[in-house]
């Protein structure tokens, strides 16, 4: 019966084989001009076979060293997004930077968007020396503007529980939520004047009052806190309330400002609105990345197990680019001999069993 060209799949594990059965022991053929009478039943294959050139060397490579060859090429972990330097531990592509990092920066027609739980943000500036980014929620209110809606204007910012130990906001960003209900989780078990709410880092909600998107004055601090009717206003840093939930708080928008400079900004129109969010990596990962980078390699991950991978030039490693190279030399001149002996055994083998 005629054989079916399905019958066998060109792939990289056949020509594997094929180079043990046909290449190695063919001893008294010019490398480069290999020839494999096992595959005259298999035209198209032996055709596939032939158009390869062969040498010692390459057929070292191609059982043994492709296989651990990179699935991301070290040139593309390093991008631009717009005038942003995509670098570690960001990314834009499976397998590079770092896990935590994963599926959280996007590049949408030039522009760096970073989407957690709470929903999607532009990135306006990552400072990878301080570790920290700029954010900015188009449904978020500034001094001149104040966007609110009974169902809350706004992402707030909520991240996913894996993702906390990687990105908060950070310590000198204060959260200025508007129009919080008297029943918001806000005001339950603080009794008296001591509500959560202040200021941080000399910005909070009395000087925002001051901005012309307010159309009224509000009163005094004293004169509201305690009272049945909540304040309009409640500043109050990301660690009071770990989520900006404007649904679960009951608050119809806010805004954010942070503080960059030692020096206070001198009122609320030239604070700098927008969302100053922290990142960390863990001190293991730290250092398994300074190895990496230390021998030329790019910090990155496996997709799979989530465990780390220093990305070096056609291939990964576990630990640096210098070991995992030392190992594949050291594992060419031990296996060599062993697939030269296989190759030669399996060869007799076929002579002797196949048909005259």
């Amino acid at each position: 019966m005629e054989r079916s060209k399905t019958d066998i799949n060109p792939s990289a594990g056949w020509l594997n084989w094929l180079v043990i059965v046909c290449v190695l022991p063919n001893k008294r053929v010019p490398w480069g001009s290999v020839g494999c009478p096992f595959l005259n039943s298999y035209p198209e294959l032996h055709k596939i076979f032939r158009s390869v050139k062969w040498s010692p060397f390459s057929l070292v490579g191609k059982i043994w060293i492709e296989p651990v060859t990179s699935d991301v090429p070290v040139s593309l972990c390093r991008s631009f997004c717009g005038n942003l330097t995509i670098d570690y531990p960001f990314a834009l592509r499976p397998g590079c930077g770092h896990p935590g990092f994963r599926d959280l920066l996007f590049c949408i027609n030039g522009m760096l968007m970073l989407h957690i739980a709470s929903g999607s943000y532009r990135v306006l500036d990552i400072d990878y020396a301080y570790k920290g980014l700029i954010l900015h929620d188009p449904g978020m209110s500034d001094c001149y503007s104040l966007i609110r809606t009974a169902s809350g204007s706004g992402n707030g910012f909520i991240v996913e529980p894996w993702r906390a130990p990687y990105l908060e906001p950070a310590p000198d960003n204060v959260f200025m939520l508007l129009g919080c209900r008297a029943e918001s989780p806000l005001f339950q078990g603080f009794p008296g004047r001591h509500l959560p709410c202040r200021n941080v880092s000399g910005m909070g909600c009395d000087e925002y009052y001051a901005c012309p998107a307010w159309d009224f004055k509000p009163r005094g601090r004293e004169s509201v806190y305690g009272l049945e009717s909540p304040p309009p206003c409640c500043s109050v840093p990301f660690g009071v309330v770990r989520a900006i939930n404007l649904s679960h708080l009951g608050c119809e928008g806010y805004s954010s400002a942070y503080s960059l400079a030692p020096l206070r900004p001198e009122g609320p129109g030239v604070w700098s609105y927008g969302i100053r969010v922290s990142y960390s990596v863990p001190v293991d990962h730290s250092d398994f990345c300074r190895a990496c980078q230390a021998t030329g390699g790019l910090c990155g991950f496996d997709a799979a197990t989530q465990g780390n991978m220093c990305l070096c030039e056609g291939w990964n490693s576990t630990s640096n680019c210098d070991s995992g190279k030392s190992l594949a030399m050291s594992m060419e001149q031990a296996l060599s001999p062993v697939i030269l002996f296989g190759g030669l055994l399996i060869s007799i083998i076929m002579q002797i069993f196949s048909p005259v």
